[in-house]
């Protein structure tokens, strides 16, 4: 049977916008505070940017270069580009209806947005003054005619465009274009308001908004036409020549030619006339189906800003805070190492703080007794106390050894500024390998002890960054098993030289053989449903993408395995199609926080094989990264990962279920009457606080 027939894959683009979708909804769940749907609007905005940057941009080159490329639905380019924009147009839409109801109810909460003529006399007195002193220095008119050509203008950022008409002579339109200075100026400005305080009001305008009503002041002598306020979104895919002698420059260099990529998509006010929607397309070369129509404020990223607005703690999450290591404080040990030696530790983050793996490099940075600290460091916070720490391990003379991905999406500036600090702090600095990310989170700490020298090796699914630890779901594991530091040196070895990858003893390592694992895994449970025994795959991801991974899945399912899958974003797979995947059932979760983590249990006649691993199962993550997958081998954690698995699968509160035909469905709206409400993420953080409880008094007592 082929199981790689392109009628069993959905469109990967397609599966995306179904996963903003999901995004989306949630700015409609009643279960979510009114300013947390508020966030899930911007989040959703800033999704399809990086979508539309990446993504989009890519399709428009394939069909622009005439390959003849089919995807793994067997989609040309130009299929691919007609079906995302007809989905994205329709997500848009909904978008703006979501923002005007959630616009509605903060206006009971006594927030509102207003426009230039709702204001009342005393308000536009101050918005005179305002826009003379702020605004109008600052605001650069740019024509555009014959002598004046039509500007570049910087990819997502918001401009105004003007038609307007000379009052002496002239008759002929003419344009301008208004850029809206957001960088500088806050784009949602409070309005004062002297009885604001009697009637627990606060009024809102947008920067452009006032821009526009006082757009005549940068054209005296001319009559104001029309003003309508539009963004353009540009091509930001890098195409990094892979040879080039110094990967970094190579980087840099691109990062500048990223600014000047092609436009990919016109944002344009509803309001907006033809003449201007005319002008922009021919400027942008643009078609009539690359202008998203947009009835309300232009990038909903704004929203970010204004969901931490003061005073409004009721419309927001609980706060809620990282716990201390439950497992950590039950093994009492007098120091980190002394517990780590003692048995590993498992950390499930945000649910349990990262300062716990932070506070290891930190440790280990002083500890007069550890001769070597090596690092992958994928995506890192701008002020991370990982970096600090490492730099001064290298200051205390110690061996630092720190793989940084310069080629992280969007983080290379930072990465490159943390590479360069650490170099002159004496830290010896891979910058990534040719042809490959490295993707893989491994931290290793070679300590001398009484009885020789022992490896302390720290192995996760996220990144070493502190700031999105509060807000991704991610597991890892703390072990001085020494099978796991022997594979981990190899593996640094493997990184920074010549090294022939080794016979491994725990570790599976793309691009060498992390497929390879896989496929055994798999393989084992069609052999066990073969012989009629029970056989179990349970695994989440980020995305599922890979076409042979897929068809082994396929191939799986109707040797009789049960498989159940957790994938927050892309999943091409079709459950659920009779003589295929019948045996396949798929879960999307979207919640407070950003399903991150990947785990894999398969069940191996009950020996119960467990992972954690840093790769989704995709083409990129397999073949061209540097991934690792872990086996999760203390009994303890095997059974931590598993109640994990279940507790995912069992969610009927935030989690979707997804047809064959690559549509999803809320678990929710099918939840039977009084069944118990399952709620994964919630139940993590109340788990967390309840572990900790009993060791809270002694914690305190040792924090201090």
């Amino acid at each position: 049977m082929d199981y790689t027939n392109p009628e069993n894959f959905l469109n990967r683009e397609c599966t995306w916008v179904k996963f903003n979708e999901r995004v989306l909804r949630e700015a409609i769940a009643p279960t979510n505070p009114l300013l947390e749907q508020l966030n899930f609007v911007a989040i959703a905005a800033s999704n399809l940017d990086e979508f539309f940057m990446v993504r989009v941009a890519g399709v428009k080159h394939l069909i622009e270069s005439g390959v003849k490329h089919i995807d793994i639905a067997g989609m040309t380019p130009k299929e691919q580009f007609e079906a995302i924009q007809r989905m994205i147009h329709e997500q848009v839409s909904d978008q703006y209806t979501y923002l005007h109801s959630i616009e509605k109810k903060l206006r009971h909460e006594g927030l509102y947005f207003i426009h230039v003529n709702d204001l009342e006399a005393e308000q536009k007195v101050w918005l005179d003054s305002f826009f003379q002193r702020e605004i109008y220095p600052v605001v650069t008119p740019m024509a555009v005619d014959s002598s004046h050509p039509f500007p570049f203008l910087a990819s997502q950022n918001l401009n105004l465009c003007v038609l307007l008409r000379r009052r002496s002579g002239d008759i002929a339109v003419k344009t301008a274009i208004l850029p809206v200075p957001a960088s500088v100026i806050k784009r949602i400005i409070h309005v004062p308001d002297q009885r604001e305080e009697e009637q627990q009001k606060q009024k809102f305008l947008f920067l452009e908004d006032v821009l526009g009503a006082y757009a005549q002041q940068f054209f005296v002598g001319c009559d104001i036409l029309e003003v309508a306020p539009f963004r353009v979104t540009r091509d930001a895919d890098l195409t990094i020549d892979e040879d080039a002698e110094d990967l970094l420059v190579e980087v840099e260099k691109s990062l500048k030619k990223r600014r000047k990529g092609a436009a990919v998509r016109l944002e344009l006010a509803a309001s907006a006339s033809r003449m201007i929607k005319e002008f922009l397309k021919k400027e942008l070369v643009l078609e009539d189906n690359d202008v998203y129509s947009i009835s309300g404020p232009l990038d909903c990223k704004i929203f970010f800003s204004f969901t931490g607005i003061e005073g409004y703690d009721q419309l927001r999450y609980p706060p809620f805070s990282p716990q201390p290591s439950s497992e950590l404080a039950a093994i009492g040990a007098a120091d980190f190492f002394s517990a780590v030696a003692k048995r590993d530790i498992m950390l499930q983050h945000p649910y349990e703080t990262f300062e716990t793996v932070e506070n290891f490099i930190k440790l280990s940075s002083r500890d007069p007794n550890v001769l070597a600290i090596k690092m992958t460091l994928y995506r890192v916070s701008s002020n991370s106390p990982i970096i600090a720490a490492l730099a001064d391990a290298a200051e205390n003379g110690k061996q630092v050894t720190v793989l940084m991905e310069v080629k992280a999406r969007f983080d290379e500036e930072n990465n490159i500024y943390m590479a360069r600090k650490l170099e002159r702090h004496g830290a010896h600095v891979i910058y990534g390998i040719m042809g490959l990310k490295t993707h893989s989170k491994i931290a290793l700490v070679v300590r001398r002890e009484e009885d020789g020298i022992r490896r302390y090796v720290h192995l996760a699914t996220g990144n070493y960054n502190g700031k999105t630890a509060r807000i991704y779901t991610d597991v890892g594991i703390f072990t001085a098993n020494t099978l796991y530091g022997v594979d981990a040196s190899a593996f640094f070895n493997v990184l920074s030289g010549y090294s022939d990858p080794p016979q491994w003893n725990k570790l599976a390592v793309a691009p060498l053989n992390l497929r390879e694992r896989i496929y055994e895994e798999i393989d084992q449970e069609i052999a066990h449903a073969k012989n009629g025994k029970k056989a179990l795959i349970v695994a989440k991801m980020n995305s599922l993408l890979d076409k042979f991974v897929i068809a082994k899945l396929y191939e799986a399912s109707c040797a009789g395995v049960k498989i159940k899958l957790i994938i927050r974003g892309i999943c091409v797979l079709r459950p659920g199609l009779p003589g295929l995947s019948e045996n396949i059932e798929v879960h999307s979760l979207v919640g407070r926080f950003l399903e991150h983590s990947r785990l894999f249990y398969f069940y191996n006649g009950g020996k119960e094989d467990v992972f954690i691993s840093s790769a989704d199962w995709m083409p990129r993550n397999l073949n061209e990264r540097v991934e690792l997958m872990t086996p999760i081998e203390f009994p303890d954690h095997k059974e931590r990962v598993k109640q994990m698995l279940h507790l995912y699968f069992g969610d009927n509160v935030k989690a979707y279920a997804m047809n064959s035909d690559g549509t999803y469905y809320f678990i929710a709206d099918k939840r039977p009457e009084g069944a118990e409400h399952i709620a994964a993420q919630d139940m993590f953080l109340a788990e967390a606080k309840e572990k900790i409880a009993p060791y809270m008094k002694k914690y305190h007592h040792h924090k201090h």
